[in-house]
């Protein structure tokens, strides 16, 4: 063979003349040649073997050359020709490789066959990739049946591909060197091959799970060409090309790099990729394209293959820790993390592997507080990490875990996701205890440490101690000697002839240039004697050092002065500060005692430093609880699930104060989004509903252990929260519910000895349980009223309290049954029991009487058959037995002959108040029965009637409908409303008329309550008093006539009782009565308003929690008064403060709501009247106008605040209405208007209250302004100043008047639009005449008269003895508030469906 073949550049250039003995294509065969032509080729490989090749290449190269016009049935024949010569030849070689008789022809022949096949392969296989890319976007739109055809041929490449890389790679992997001469592998070869395997790289599901059988190849294939045939550089350079055109091949590299430096032993080619991108610059990477983002994530997934090869080329990454792009920043730290947790980690590196290690910490450390959000989120989960690797190093653990618990505060809600993560890991893998409590520490803490303490004394204990004062006396007669000589010799020039040791130490100190060192060494010398360099040293140290503290003192070197600091300077602070005597022997110890307490010595200071570290770990997780516990009520859903899964963590290992979150998240159950609600129903289950025990008992006694520690002292609302989750459990049918029941009746029945606080939370957990399945309680009903309601019912309230509650699970109220209402006869033994229980109970001073008996009379209108007749005995037994114990009083008083000084002294105050808060109790419950039981029965039994007729009626009567069917249809709908407004009007007429009859028991009490409400100086018990006007607040629920008989009473008791409870019971209760008669109360609204500003904490507590309910609601109008509201977002009590901002936040939904009241509300607050400080108004006003987001209204606001300047009557009103301005979100159609209304407020701009905030909106408006609109924004500035500083008369100048002509004539309209003030008018009438369109702008914005000076309210002190009329203490008939607004109801039909 004559001729060598080239690999080509282009494929085109074969067709060219080449040179000497270069191989060129001689006939290029046309697309309907083909066919036969590679049939002929396929016949001669089955004949000669792969060398066919050598006078067939013209054919396939036709194919490649025809590739787009040529069929596609044509490139797979051509493809799978060449794989069976490449396959044939990687089977021929070795045997040719390997021999030692192989002539130069045959050489060169089996050459140029094995660089034919291979060009021709590599550049088919490239077209039909290309193909199949191009494909695969043609046909993926369309769904027909043309895109199955067109791709059919297709659909097998992937397996091609994998038989082409598969042939391939068994020829290269051949050493295949030896035919080319001197072994060199020609460049274009290995470039042939590398391009395919990159071209294949490109495509995008090359990432895919199915495509891992290609890129292995494409991986392994690479990998040879890297080790056997130089391609370490190309292959480096074009990882890096690739990863910036081809984001989603970062993850396939990082497993080819690993591949090929682990596998093939080619480590280079880490060092050659990351160099070429730590040589990246800042400014390189931030540009768009620069695959920034391919290079962090090949980073971070190759430092996670293999970290150990990433040391030694860390250096060139660092420096883009502190370029501009973070994402390169995130890689880099994430790559220092992988290195901590695999390589440098554990107790066996070495000295320089622990210097890396530190070093890496403290890089990592410092970006918990880079500037970037995502990178300090990313450096948290990097530490979470380490954390759970336990990689982290004892003595950095309290120091990361503060970062962690600052981090909590940080602005980005990721990086407090994850901070959340870090201090979850801590607690899960923290090497101190199981149980974290700081109280628990302290103890054993203080006693390990007394410990130390005695064996340190101990073991000095031997040796005599001489005090410093001590031995400071015994040397200072030998030392002032030495001193005199000293100072005599310091004026003279020469220096004495000293011992060469003694001038080499002081040369050696006086070179030091740390004044303590210098004081030690002094100290030193005159231990051992050497008083001559001390006194010298002293000397030179008081010169050096003026400013220190040590040597400050002197101010005149004199003998007395040098003494007096060498005194300091040996005796130290503490004069009594023994030391040991450096002349005396030490106590004679054998040397194994000796070496038996140093090595006890230090393993007691282990453990000390050991629950040191521990208390300072648990009093950081203590803060993190506090922090995080307030993160269970974020907007943010993915932070409250993150505070869940740590709440559950810390519970689980027993750390202090673990249990206040859990019972703070409890109320999220309720929550409306699906996420929050599944993450605390997933928690409780975790933490309670899952118990670990080796048998059912067991288990069952853990879960019911858990569940009542958790009820222990537990609210109303977390009980309440609870009952969802228990009632899940028991509806669940899990197999330990039986068993649980079970533990519980056990525990209630007291088998099992338990608290009182354990019996009381099983009791509830069964009625928890009842609602699930009612037979749980219903059946054991026996059992409840004889342990918790018999004989010692009186001694334990509480339980009683709770069974009840319990067995009103069994209620229908409670379960909300359809069918006939489940009810027990009046004989039933509960009821006996109950009443017994009240009645007697009414007559001890028991505090807990009040809350069993409101619990029993509620179960009794809900479970009792005629509960009124069964209320009625009730009170009239309690009555009976209150007369009885007021006549055995006046019995005994007659005995003992001390006269009578009136019945009201005989009763007992807190029996009659009992009595009184019984009635009231029944009169509210027997209007609640009448509205809810009764009604729905009426109505239950009037649908039951129609449903029979209906029946009756039967299939015939439908047949006789005829063509006015609708008609008949609206008429039956009349009718059924006429039959519901008929019962309504009858439960109606039965509260007004039948309830308060003469003949009525509950009538009977009606005068004693008003008479005790109405004179609090007779009876002034202040129990008494609260549950008199507790119950004639249930009173007046019974009718209006009631209700607006008393109004005037009840606000009397709301305003003028001494007694806070009294007061916030008034305000419970009188918005329930608004709820009720809502125009009955509605002219007393400010009487409401007036109880925000009372001055008990608890009153405005309860008025602002009253106040948003109603208002929410619409059941107040929302008026002026709601500045009063306003006023507590200040409130000194933060609980207060938060309430009124839920407040603001809730009426922010409504639309415009707060628009529509800032006016008034700003008028109210800037009231010089109210004296509330500026800083207040500023801390207020901030906070409402951040509720102002509307452009349009901003816009309106502007005009109506410049407005008010007009009627404002003092500076501080001006001041107050500029700073309001200045907080409003300016933007540049308010600004117009701000301009428009210049004469509203240019009169007082030389106030610098008012100019100074003006100034600030014009600061905020040029921030990222226009240049046009910043122009405008500069003249109004200057306008600003310029009538600051030398008023508005000496502004307005003929000189102004050119310039405001000059912009008139460029723009008329805008001079239109913005009047200047005339000259001639008289400055003292400005804001006083008004246009016709400003008048009728401010008529409802004028700040109002007072009718009426406010006056302080007078103190009206009540006494036992006086004897003044009733009703004086009532508001008088002219305080008395008349009906103005009538407000709308709804039907009483629509309010009893409700």
């Amino acid at each position: 063979m004559s001729w060598d073949f080239f690999v080509p550049v282009c494929v085109g250039d074969l067709v060219k003349t080449g040179g000497v003995n270069q191989y060129v294509v001689q006939d290029v065969l046309s697309p309907k040649q083909l066919p036969s032509h590679l049939h002929k080729f396929k016949t001669a490989l089955r004949s000669q073997g792969p060398l066919c090749i050598l006078e067939h290449f013209d054919t396939a190269y036709s194919v490649l050359q025809h590739s787009n016009s040529v069929e596609l049935g044509v490139k797979e024949d051509t493809l799978d020709l060449l794989v069976q010569v490449v396959s044939s030849l990687s089977t021929s070689l070795p045997s040719l490789l390997i021999s030692t008789s192989v002539s130069a022809a045959e050489r060169k022949e089996n050459l140029n066959a094995v660089k034919m096949s291979v060009f021709l392969l590599c550049k088919i296989t490239e077209s039909l990739e290309s193909d199949s890319y191009r494909q695969s976007f043609i046909a993926a739109p369309g769904k027909s049946g043309k895109k199955a055809k067109t791709g059919e041929g297709l659909q097998q490449w992937d397996n091609e591909r994998e038989r082409v890389l598969q042939a391939l790679g068994q020829l290269i992997q051949l050493d295949i060197r030896s035919l080319w001469n001197l072994s060199l592998v020609e460049e274009e070869f290995t470039s042939c091959v590398t391009c395919c395997c990159y071209k294949l790289l490109e495509n995008p599901t090359i990432g895919h799970v199915k495509s891992k059988p290609t890129r292995e190849g494409i991986i392994h294939l690479l990998g040879l060409l890297i080790k056997k045939y130089n391609h370490l550089l190309g292959a480096s350079v074009k990882v890096i090309q690739l990863l910036q055109h081809f984001e989603q091949l970062s993850s396939v590299f990082a497993q080819a790099v690993s591949v090929w430096s682990t596998e093939y032993g080619v480590r280079a080619i880490i060092g050659e990729v990351i160099r070429e991108i730590g040589q990246k610059s800042s400014e390189e990477l931030a540009r768009e394209g620069s695959g920034v983002k391919a290079f962090s994530s090949f980073l971070s997934e190759l430092s996670a293959l293999v970290p150990e090869l990433m040391i030694p080329n860390i250096s060139v990454l660092i420096t883009h820790l502190e370029g501009e792009s973070h994402t390169m920043r995130v890689a880099v730290c994430e790559v220092l993390g992988d290195i901590l947790v695999r390589v440098l980690c554990g107790d066996g590196l070495e000295e320089s592997g622990k210097a890396d290690r530190d070093r890496f910490f403290d890089t990592v450390q410092e970006h918990l507080h880079d500037t970037h959000s995502y990178v300090r989120a990313r450096v948290l989960q990097v530490y979470t990490r380490i954390v759970n690797s336990k990689a982290l190093p004892l003595c950095r653990y309290s120091e990361v875990m503060g970062l962690a618990v600052g981090r909590l505060m940080d602005k980005s809600v990721n990086v407090v996701k994850s901070a959340i993560q870090l201090l979850a890991a801590f607690i899960e893998h923290n090497p101190y205890s199981c149980k974290l409590s700081s109280a628990d520490l302290k103890k054993p803490l203080e006693k390990e440490t007394a410990k130390l303490r005695e064996m340190k004394e101990k073991l000095h204990g031997g040796a005599p101690v001489i005090k410093a004062s001590e031995l400071w006396a015994a040397m200072e007669p030998e030392l002032r000697i030495t001193v005199d000589t000293e100072l005599e010799r310091s004026g003279d020039s020469e220096k004495g002839q000293h011992e060469e040791g003694e001038e080499a130490d002081v040369k050696e100190v006086n070179e030091m240039e740390d004044c303590r060192a210098t004081a030690v060494m002094i100290a030193q010398y005159l231990r051992v004697n050497k008083y001559r360099n001390a006194v010298r040293l002293c000397i030179k140290a008081l010169s050096r050092f003026p400013e220190s503290e040590m040597f400050a003192a002197v101010s005149a070197l004199t003998a007395e002065t040098l003494m007096d600091t060498l005194a300091r300077l040996f005796k130290g602070s503490d004069e009594d500060t023994p030391e040991h005597s450096q002349n005396l022997p030490p106590t004679p110890q054998k040397e194994g005692e000796k070496e038996a307490d140093d090595a006890e010595r230090k393993k007691q200071e282990m453990l000390v430093q050991y629950l040191r570290d521990t208390e300072t770990f648990a009093l950081q997780v203590e803060r993190a609880i506090s922090v995080i516990n307030a993160m269970l009520y974020w907007k943010t859903t993915s932070v409250v699930q993150e505070a869940v899964q740590f709440c559950v963590t810390v519970c689980e290992f027993g750390v202090a104060n673990s249990l206040s979150g859990v019972r703070k998240m409890l109320p999220l159950v309720w929550s409306t989004d699906s996420a929050i609600k599944d993450a605390v129903v997933q928690a409780y289950r975790r933490l309670y509903l899952n118990p670990k025990g080796d048998t059912i008992r067991m288990k069952a006694q853990t879960l019911v252990d858990s569940l009542s520690e958790l009820m222990v002292d537990a609210s109303l609302g977390t009980i309440q929260c609870l009952e969802e989750i228990v009632q899940e459990f028991f509806g669940s049918g899990n197999s330990l519910e039986s068993t649980v029941v079970q533990v519980l009746w056990e525990r209630f029945t007291g088998k099992t000895e338990s608290s009182p606080l354990y019996r009381r939370a099983a009791v509830l957990l069964l009625g928890m349980a009842a609602r699930a399945e009612r037979e749980v309680v219903l059946s054991n009903l026996d059992t409840l009223c004889s342990v918790a309601l018999g004989e010692k019912v009186t001694e334990d309230f509480l339980l009683a309290r709770d069974t009840v509650i319990a067995i009103c699970s069994i209620t229908d109220h409670v379960r909300q049954s359809r069918g006939a209402p489940f009810r027990l006869p009046q004989e039933h033994q509960l009821f006996t029991r109950l009443t017994q229980a009240i009645a007697e109970g009414a007559m001890m001073e028991d505090p807990h009487w009040q809350s069993f008996m409101e619990q029993a009379v509620r179960l009794t209108y809900f479970l009792a058959e005629s509960p009124d007749q069964l209320c009625s005995r009730l009170i009239q037994r309690t009555a009976r037995l209150l007369l009885d114990q007021i006549s055995q009083g006046a019995e005994v008083n007659k005995d003992v002959d001390q006269p009578q000084e009136g019945s009201q002294e005989s009763v007992n105050c807190v029996c009659l108040a009992q009595l009184l808060a019984l009635c009231g109790s029944v009169a509210f419950w027997q209007v609640a029965h009448l509205e809810r039981s009764v009604s729905g029965e009426l109505r239950r039994r009037r649908f039951e009637t129609e449903e029979r007729e209906e029946k009756e009626k039967g299939p015939s009567s439908k047949a006789k409908l005829t063509a006015n069917e609708s008609a008949m249809e609206e008429e039956l709908g009349l009718v059924g409303a006429s039959a519901e407004d008929t019962e309504a009007e009858l439960i109606r007429k039965i509260c007004e008329t039948e309830l308060l009859a003469e003949e009525n028991l509950l009538s009977a009490f009606l005068p004693l309550l008003v008479k005790v409400c109405s004179s609090p100086g007779h009876y002034s018990h202040p129990q008494l008093t609260a549950a008199a006007c507790l119950a004639l607040s249930q009173y007046m629920m019974i009718s209006p006539s009631v209700c607006e008989e008393n109004a005037r009473l009840m606000f009397t008791v709301l305003e003028r009782s001494t007694l806070p409870v009294v007061r916030a019971n008034a305000i419970i209760a009188l918005g329930d009565l608004t709820v009720r008669f809502p125009n009955i109360l509605e002219p007393w609204t400010q009487n409401l308003y007036a109880r925000l500003s009372d001055e008990v904490p608890s009153v405005r507590q309860t008025a602002v929690t009253v106040l948003t309910q109603l208002v929410l609601k619409d059941v107040l109008k929302v008026k002026g008064q709601v500045s009063e509201v306003a006023v507590l977002l200040i409130d000194p009590e933060p609980h207060i403060a938060s309430l009124a901002l839920n407040f603001f936040n809730e009426l922010a939904s409504k639309d415009n709501a707060i628009y529509n009241l800032l006016p008034d509300i700003i008028s109210r607050l800037s009231d010089p009247d109210r004296g509330m400080s500026p800083e207040d108004f500023n801390t207020v006003m901030k906070q409402l106008f951040s509720y102002i987001t509307k452009e349009r209204q901003t816009e309106s606001l502007v005009e109506k605040l410049c407005q008010r300047f007009r009627t404002a009557r003092t500076e501080r009103q001006w001041c107050d209405l500029a700073v309001s301005l200045s907080l409003l979100s300016m933007c540049e159609r308010g600004f117009k208007r701000l301009q428009e209304c210049w004469e509203c407020y240019s009169d007082k701009l030389t106030e610098p209250g008012v100019y100074q905030p003006l100034l600030a909106i014009t600061a905020k408006l040029r921030r990222g302004a226009k240049i046009q609109f910043k122009g405008q924004v500069d003249d109004f500035e200057k306008r600003l100043t310029a009538v600051h500083t030398r008023g508005l008369e000496n502004v307005e100048s003929p000189e102004m008047e050119d310039e405001n002509q000059k912009e008139g004539r460029a723009t008329d309209k805008a001079a239109a639009r913005t009047p200047m003030p005339a000259r001639g008018r008289a400055r003292s009438k400005r804001g006083q005449s008004k246009s016709s369109v400003s008048s009728q702008c401010e008529d409802s914005f004028v700040t109002p008269q007072r009718t009426r000076k406010s006056k302080k309210k007078p103190v009206i002190t009540f006494s036992s003895d006086e004897e003044e009329d009733e009703e004086d203490a009532v508001l008088t008939e002219s305080e008395t508030p008349k009906v103005t607004t009538p407000i709308a109801r709804a039907s009483r039909r629509a309010r009893l469906r409700n």
